[in-house]
């Protein structure tokens, strides 16, 4: 079979495949399954992300791939994320909320921690949600992409990050070879939704539920050589540089702050006053 080139894109250095994890399924809150490849002990921060996770359950950028996931906090705020949905929660200066799967079916979805400059760790919690209809998506030779935030084969995406980020949800066709741009400084990463390709410089061959940290360099390569659909999301950051100290969910630059931030969360103080009479709907409840 020919390989169908994405030819409108050249890479004068390649990343490499630097390292590869097989995320293992382990049991998260309650009744809840994870495949943690962030977040682990073998990889605890990949500066600016924390935390990756592929749930099947229920399970911070939320992406559903097959399935819902109804959300509430105790701000009153709350809705269903369904299948190709997204929601961007930027938690700031901090929020209770709980998240519960459909009753019915497979939950299968995606959730990434991206860590906030300091400068915006007290800022008030937001959200941005974008239903599966108005996310940006492209095809081209083979290849299409869904542009979750940052720009690919032409197509931005409407997401504001407020760290530097790129998420891309690449599918390719048998025979199709991608070259991705990722910006020089930054730090990126592949995981494997499903099939099998080859990637980077090394031409390492990895396959679902794989993730492949990239080295540096100006882009990514990968090629879809087998009899099957390839699919992966490629994720990349600008690193903060800063301070990380982290207990459970919460995450600061220093002991002191985050002292000071359980503090404020046990005596409902500092913006988590309406956590005080608050009781999520489903019973279960996510501390940020």
């Amino acid at each position: 079979m020919p390989e169908k080139n994405n030819s409108c894109v050249g890479l004068n250095e390649p990343r490499l495949v630097v390292r590869k994890f097989l995320a293992k399924p382990q049991y998260e809150g309650v009744g809840a399954i994870v495949r943690r490849s962030i977040g682990r002990f073998e990889l605890r921060y990949f500066d600016p992300f924390l935390v990756l996770d592929e749930f099947s359950g229920f399970e911070t950028v939320t992406y559903m791939i097959q399935g819902s996931v109804t959300h509430e906090d105790f701000g009153g705020h709350k809705g269903t994320i369904e299948a190709g949905d997204l929601q961007w929660m930027t938690a700031g200066r901090g929020i209770v909320h709980s998240e519960m799967p459909s009753p019915h079916g497979t939950q299968k979805g995606l959730q990434l921690w991206v860590n906030l400059s300091s400068k915006y760790k007290m800022m008030e919690p937001k959200y941005q949600e974008i239903s599966s209809k108005n996310i940006a998506e492209t095809t081209k030779d083979g290849i299409k992409v869904r542009v979750i935030a940052g720009e690919a084969l032409g197509t931005k995406s409407p997401i504001y990050t407020r760290t530097p980020t790129m998420y891309l949800d690449f599918t390719l066709d048998p025979g199709t070879h991608l070259q991705q741009p990722i910006p020089k400084p930054w730090n990126a990463f592949i995981y494997i939704l499903e099939g099998e390709g080859i990637f980077g410089q090394s031409k390492l061959s990895a396959s679902a539920h794989h993730l492949l940290l990239l080295g540096h360099g100006d882009g990514l390569e990968a090629w879809n050589k087998s009899t099957k659909l390839l699919r992966f999301i490629l994720v990349g950051g600008e690193p903060l540089d800063e301070p990380l100290v982290q207990f459970g969910p919460f995450v600061m630059n220093t002991q002191e702050e985050i002292d000071q931030t359980i503090e404020d969360f046990e005596n409902y103080t500092n913006g988590f006053e309406k956590a005080r009479h608050w009781r999520s709907e489903s019973g279960l409840s996510l501390d940020f």
